[in-house]
């Protein structure tokens, strides 16, 4: 796996997916969970507790965390987790 390659087309594919949800201004962004936990079932193909689960943390923990997340599940080789999503 390219791992860089797979998020930048990945962090493409949900700008696209969720941009009817976000709002962009000057001063503030303005996301609407309910459309995005929409949007992820019908577009992402998510189901929607796992779509849920993914804004939940995503808000909770944030880029850095979930960042590091990634690297130490990719080097560890953990590709589907305990939750099975």
């Amino acid at each position: 796996m390219n791992t860089p390659d797979s998020i930048t087309n990945l962090v493409e594919e949900y700008k696209t997916i969720l941009k009817p949800a976000v709002k962009i201004s000057a001063d503030y962004i303005n996301l609407d969970s309910d459309k995005i936990e929409d949007l992820l079932v019908a577009e992402g193909e998510w189901t929607p507790s796992a779509a849920e689960h993914l804004l939940r943390l995503s808000k909770d923990y944030g880029s850095f965390m979930l960042r590091n997340a990634l690297a130490l599940s990719l080097a560890l080789e953990i590709e589907d987790g305990a939750l099975g999503f």
